[in-house]
Formats: C-alpha cells, sequence, structure tokens
C-alpha cells in the first residue's frame, strides 16, 4: 500500500488502463451495434434509419477516440505540468484548443450524421450554428466533468497520502476504501463521457459505490461487533441485511435518477441488494479473517524479531561475561591476600553480577528478588567509588525480596545507569535518588538525578548508548498493555516512573 501511495506512476498506471479497457469496451458495443443494424437493413426492416450503418459506427468511432485521446493528453500530461505551475499560459490555451477541437469536430459529426440520416436534405444556417453552438457547449460540459474528476482525484491522493492519520480519527476510512474510490470515480467519469449506456452507467454507480459502502462499514464496525456473538457469522449476515434494507430506498432513488426508468432502477437496486448479501458479504468476511490471521501472524514475527534484536543489542554492548568472571576471581583472590577490603568488595559485588549475567539474563523471566539483587550490587558497586567524595549523594529504597513474582531481566538496570552515567560529577552536587516496592503485584518504580555535562575529554560526551532505547523495545514487547513509563526531563534534573502489572 505505502509502495502504491509513494509511486504515482502506480496509479497513472491504473488510470490509463481503466481508461484503456473503458475505450476497448466502447468499441466492441459500437461494432456489435453497428453488425446489428448492418444485418436488420439488408434484411430490409422498415422503421429503421435509411443511412449506411458504416456512417453511424464511423461517426461515433470519432467520437469516442477523441475523447479517449483528449482525456490521456489532458490527465497525463497538461494537469500535471498545470499542478506544477510549469508554462501556465501554455497549457492554458492548449486546454482550449483542446476543447475547441472536440466542439469543432462534434460539430461536423452532428452535421455529418443528420445529412446521412435524410438523403438530399438541406439544413440551414439557423440550424447548422445550432448544432455547432450545442457542441461547443457540450464540449465545455465535458471540460467541466474533467475538471471536477481532477479535482476529485487529486483531493483523494491527498488523502491517501494521509491516510494513516486520518484513520486514527475516522476509523471508517482507511487507504483500501479510498483507492477503491478513486478507481470507481475514473470508471463512472470514462462511462459518463464515453455516452455509455444509462443502465450500464446505473450498474455501475450502484453495485460499485454500495461495495465500497459495504466493505467500509464491515470492516470496522459490522464484523468487530459480530465477533463476540455466539454464532458471529449468522450475526454478522443478519446485520447487513438489515443495512441493506435501511439503504433499500435511497439507492432506489439513486438508481432511477441515473437510469432515467423507474422498472430499470428497481431491477437494478433489487440485484444489488442480492448482490451484496450473497457475494460481497461473504467475501467480506473472509477478507476479514484473512487480515486478522496476518495482522496476527505479523505481530508474532515483530515480537520474536524485536526480542532477538534486542536481546543482540544487549549481548553486543557487553563485554565477554566469561573472560571477566574468571579475571574477577583472580582480582578477588589477591584483593583478599593483600587485606584491600573496599577493593575485595567491589569484586565480589561485581563477580556476582556477571554470574547474574551468565546464568539467568537469558531466560524470559526470573525471580524479581534476584533483579533486585542485582540492582543493588550494582548500586554499591558504584557506591564504593563515590562514597569518599561527601558532595555525592546516592539514596536507594528498593524492598528486599518480592517472593512468588517475577519479571523479565535487565529491565530496570538501564534507568539506574543512566542515572549514573549523567548524574555523577566529581567537580560539582550530584544526587541520584532509586526506588521500587510492589503493590499488589504491581511494580512502581522512580529514579531520579542532577544532570551534568560531559565533558569534551570525557569518550563518553557523544556515545547516547543503547540502553533506554532497548528497554523502551523490551517494555513494548514484553508488557504492551501493562506497564506505564513516564520520563521528565528538564536542563538539570532527569526523572523517570515506570509501573509494570507483573502478572
Amino acid at each position: 500500500m505505502k509502495d502504491f501511495i509513494n509511486k504515482p506512476e502506480n496509479f497513472k498506471r491504473i488510470e490509463f488502463w481503466a481508461a484503456t479497457t473503458i475505450y476497448v469496451f466502447l468499441l466492441f458495443f459500437l461494432v456489435t451495434d453497428a453488425l446489428n443494424l448492418g444485418l436488420r437493413s439488408n434484411r430490409g426492416s422498415t422503421g429503421i434509419a435509411k443511412a449506411p450503418f458504416d456512417y453511424i459506427f464511423v461517426a461515433n468511432l470519432v467520437r469516442i477516440t477523441l475523447l479517449y485521446l483528449s482525456f490521456l493528453f489532458l490527465n497525463f500530461i497538461i494537469v500535471p505540468r498545470l499542478i506544477k505551475n510549469e508554462a501556465l499560459a501554455v497549457n492554458i490555451i492548449l486546454i482550449i484548443l483542446v476543447v475547441l477541437l472536440v466542439g469543432f469536430i462534434y460539430g461536423i459529426v452532428s452535421t455529418y450524421l443528420r445529412y446521412s440520416f435524410i438523403p438530399g436534405s438541406r439544413i440551414s444556417n439557423t440550424t447548422h450554428n445550432y448544432r455547432f453552438q450545442n457542441s461547443f457547449l457540450y464540449a465545455s460540459w465535458l471540460l467541466l466533468l474533467f475538471a471536477f474528476y481532477s479535482v476529485i482525484k487529486y483531493t483523494s491522493l491527498y488523502l491517501l497520502s494521509k491516510a494513516e492519520a486520518i484513520q486514527v480519527r475516522f476509523k471508517f476510512i482507511n487507504s483500501v476504501s479510498l483507492i477503491a474510490f478513486i478507481i470507481w470515480l475514473i470508471v463512472l467519469f470514462l462511462l459518463l463521457v464515453g455516452i455509455a449506456d444509462k443502465d450500464v452507467s446505473t450498474v455501475w454507480v450502484i453495485i460499485g459505490l454500495s461495495t465500497i459502502l459495504l466493505y467500509s462499514y464491515s470492516f470496522n464496525f459490522l464484523i468487530p461487533k459480530a465477533l463476540p456473538k455466539t454464532k458471529p457469522f449468522r450475526s454478522y449476515i443478519a446485520k447487513v441485511f438489515i443495512t441493506l434494507l435501511i439503504a433499500f430506498l435511497p439507492m432506489l432513488l439513486l438508481a432511477m435518477l441515473f437510469a432515467q426508468d423507474e422498472g430499470a432502477g428497481a431491477g437494478i437496486t433489487f440485484f444489488n441488494v442480492a448482490f451484496q448479501l450473497f457475494i460481497i458479504s461473504p467475501l467480506c468476511w473472509i477478507l476479514f479473517k484473512k487480515q486478522m490471521k496476518g495482522n496476527e501472524e505479523l505481530f508474532y514475527l515483530k515480537k520474536e524479531l524485536g526480542q532477538s534484536n534486542a536481546s543482540f543489542d544487549f549481548l553486543r554492548s557487553q563485554i565477554n561475561p566469561h573472560f571477566l568472571f574468571n579475571a574477577l576471581n583472580t582480582i578477588y583472590g589477591t584483593a583478599i591476600q593483600e587485606k584491600a577490603e573496599r577493593t575485595s568488595e567491589g569484586v565480589e559485588r561485581l563477580g556476582d553480577m556477571m554470574r547474574f549475567m551468565l546464568q539467568e539474563n537469558m531466560q524470559e523471566k526470573i525471580s524479581l528478588a534476584r533483579e533486585i539483587e542485582y540492582l543493588n550490587n550494582y548500586i554499591s558497586l558504584q557506591k564504593l567509588r563515590t562514597d569518599p567524595i561527601p558532595s555525592i549523594k546516592i539514596e536507594a529504597g528498593i524492598e528486599k525480596l518480592i517472593n512468588g513474582v517475577e519479571i523479565a531481566p535487565m529491565l530496570l538496570i538501564p534507568f539506574v545507569e543512566n542515572a549514573f552515567k549523567h548524574g555523577i560529577s566529581f567537580r560539582e552536587p550530584s544526587h541520584i535518588k532509586v526506588t521500587l516496592e510492589v503493590k499488589e503485584n504491581k511494580l512502581f518504580f522512580d529514579v531520579y538525578n542532577i544532570k551534568h555535562q560531559k565533558q569534551d575529554a570525557d569518550p563518553e560526551k557523544d556515545k547516547s548508548g543503547i540502553g533506554l532505547i532497548n528497554v523502551k523495545q523490551r517494555l513494548q514487547l514484553l508488557y504492551p498493555s501493562k506497564h506505564e513509563l513516564i520520563i521528565r526531563e528538564t536542563g538539570k534534573e532527569f526523572f523517570v516512573h515506570l509501573t509494570i502489572q507483573l502478572s
């Protein structure tokens, strides 16, 4: 769909083939009528016009061919130039010339047919001028009709480019409906200017418009409301039947207006009801089911892909934990031998953190108590380097143990890491506060820190990291409707409030 919207040549291709198809159909009907007229004339039928059938054929062939070529010229050459404001005067002159050409040729064809139907007759100058005047008026009417079509088309294309934003506000409108409506307008325009049979135009107006409206109404209202029912398909069909009954009278009046025949209008309307009820309604149901299945598969694939990407990004950001764990064991033993208590404590906590990443980080869910233990180890490790500095204040109000509650691993630590990364300065007062509590299986987690600008020499100054982006993505995937993340940032402060419904 996006490819269709973003590439105008796709729509131009549809327009061209729609116009060409209508032109070919009109040629087919023209040839068929000409052959039938010729056969009847050869049999000596009475009441048939005396003009040879090839006169009528040639005249009508000239008319529909002229209309087809004029449409292609105006639609694909002149109007795009006008939209781009290119050679405005020249293009306006070309439009006037096209109108004059169509009016002139229509006047000649009309006069020619008059002479052909009544051999030897003479047409007065008044009649001749009247026919030519009507021909130019008809050409002007066709131009107005084409202008109306162009306005509708470009307006629809603009709306189509904004389909996603429009659908947020108006759920009844979607890209498929807009495209179908544009195509419906194209064919209707070509049928009208091609002087198609009134019954053909009426069938297209009634059935085409009814199909577009029923599709949109079914997808957005009827089918979703029917799905929770015990027998959803029967409920859906019943609602479609009621809808068609309500719409019957307006459609009947519209059909009579186009067909200009009460009997034909009524017949087309009854056929439309049957067509919508037995063909379009089940088709909409099938398409909706396929769309639901496709959306479910797409969501599952996005979730799996998102989890894989998030895990890959996180692992890629880590140093090889196996190597570090073995190295830490060596450093810890050395610190104990040298009686370096702060060093040994730091190595021990870092070792616990590395063990957590080795053993539990790859699990889908872990105990919240283990996640809290990891947070405490990280904060304690940071305090080892900040405790000697009185201007740095670190507060941690984290519950010790939460039994029987599980959480996805490594969801909370990125916020704390971000606070220490941007909230610690050895030159200015610093304040970090972390609180965590659980009430009725709902986790409340707050992180606050004063912001400090990185020094120009700091290698991390221009690096944003993947921590917060990664955790936001994981929250959307793992707790799509069970979490609330609020981040407030000022020039001097950064605050995070996270709530998660854990079960």
